[in-house]
């Protein structure tokens, strides 16, 4: 017996499934911050090229380039999502280092007495990148740092000789904006984590929930397989006193071995559809087999399909019935108990809605089916759970003396409807 699986193995690490909601915060936090960068430094443009004469240009070249190329560096990775990480570790970086050779910088400190450098204006920036590419504990390092050195140089002759209160404030004012980005990408960060963990742990029942139902599944077939090739086909033998009963027996044991070595080659939950006039053909023939007559009546089939796996439950259930029928209803040799010969039959049609459904009926000694032990097998295996486990359903109706009769409906009705 073959078990199929419906769902692939999981990929490294066991996850079976890649972050996505991480992996697109990511992708977003990365274009803003890119976005943000371009937007603040365009402003800055026009404040820097007015401060250019008022510089050394040496220290200020290589200011411009590190900071202005980082920004330009991490639109471009942030819009192809490759090397973010990178690009704005350089920004952050090259902005602090910025800061630090900025006395150097600057040649002139008279007119910074009046006007705040270009620098300034990019702090947020440089704390905005340093959330993107950092650890939560360094970058939240970096964003108190930072504005800190920052303050410290609005104090000195280079960066404006400002009160040291408006300094503080300013620092102040820096660090909060600072911390507000870095908790809200942190947020957006452990939000998408804890999705993807959902997601994770909701793959994973789901993996766990398909296996167990192709266990069942396989379970329910080789029960059914069991009972119906080697049970039924040795009490048949055993039973067998007339020749076409031991045509019948031996007819079925060629069944049972066919049985066996297709379950050992399909795969089961095939999607192949089969016209229904398929399953007619194949119950008169298995009908035409039997040692006693069984009438068959069948209504407008309408060019109805159904799956092969439940077409063949409905064939291999109503063939087990039929069998169970011959077996205990009476006849081959005990219609005397009744006094009468048993009648069997089997209908079968095919609504408007495309439910196809089966009836295998007999008059013969019927069964209590209350009483029936849960040791026995043939009905609960071979015919209820064989045609539920392919979405159907299956209902026996039988009394002792009045006769038995079986109806299998596929697919089941919705509820409040009737088999």
């Amino acid at each position: 017996m073959v078990a199929a699986s419906t769902v692939a193995p999981p990929a490294r690490g066991g996850t079976g499934i890649r972050a996505i909601s991480a992996a697109k915060i990511e992708v977003i936090a990365a274009r803003a911050v890119g976005i943000f960068g371009i937007v603040f430094g365009l402003q800055c443009l026009p404040i820097m090229f007015r401060q250019l004469p008022d510089l050394d240009r040496g220290w200020a070249d290589a200011v411009n380039l590190a900071v202005f190329g980082g920004l330009i560096l991490v639109a471009v990775a942030s819009v192809f999502n490759r090397f973010v990480r990178l690009a704005t570790s350089w920004v952050a970086i090259a902005y602090l280092g910025a800061l630090l050779v900025w006395p150097l910088t600057v040649v002139d400190t008279a007119p910074f007495a009046t006007q705040a450098s270009w620098l300034w204006f990019l702090c947020t920036v440089a704390t905005a990148c340093a959330a993107v590419a950092f650890p939560v504990v360094w970058a939240a390092a970096y964003t108190v740092i930072v504005p800190v050195v920052y303050g410290a140089l609005r104090t000195l002759p280079s960066g404006g000789s400002a009160d040291t209160a408006l300094a503080a404030l300013d620092a102040l004012y820096a660090i909060m904006l600072g911390l507000v980005v870095l908790i809200i990408i942190t947020m957006l960060r452990q939000a998408a984590s804890a999705v993807d963990v959902a997601q994770i742990a909701a793959l994973s029942s789901y993996t766990t929930a398909v296996r167990q139902h192709a266990t069942e599944l396989e379970r329910i077939e080789v029960d059914a397989i069991v009972h119906d090739s080697v049970l039924t086909t040795l009490l048949s033998a055993a039973n067998a006193r007339t020749d076409a009963d031991g045509e019948l027996a031996a007819r079925m044991a060629r069944e049972a071995i066919a049985k066996v070595d297709a379950a050992s080659s399909v795969l089961p939950g095939s999607d192949r559809a089969v016209p229904v006039a398929h399953l007619e053909r194949r119950l008169r023939a298995a009908v035409a087999g039997f040692s006693a007559p069984v009438s068959v009546s069948v209504g407008p089939l309408l060019g109805h399909t159904l799956p092969a796996q439940a077409a063949e439950a409905l064939y291999s259930a109503a063939v087990q019935a039929l069998v169970n029928s011959l077996q205990h209803a009476g006849g081959n040799g005990s219609e005397q108990a009744l006094r009468r010969p048993v009648r069997r039959s089997l209908t079968m049609h095919v609504d408007a809605s495309g439910m196809v459904r089966l009836a295998i009926a007999d008059s013969g000694v019927g069964f209590d089916v209350d009483a029936t032990p849960a040791a026995r097998i043939g009905v609960r295996v071979s015919i209820l759970e064989r045609i539920s486990s392919v979405g159907g359903v299956a209902r026996v109706q039988s009394a002792r003396g009045a006769g038995t009769t079986i109806v299998l409906a596929w697919p089941a009705p919705s509820e409040g409807g009737q088999a």
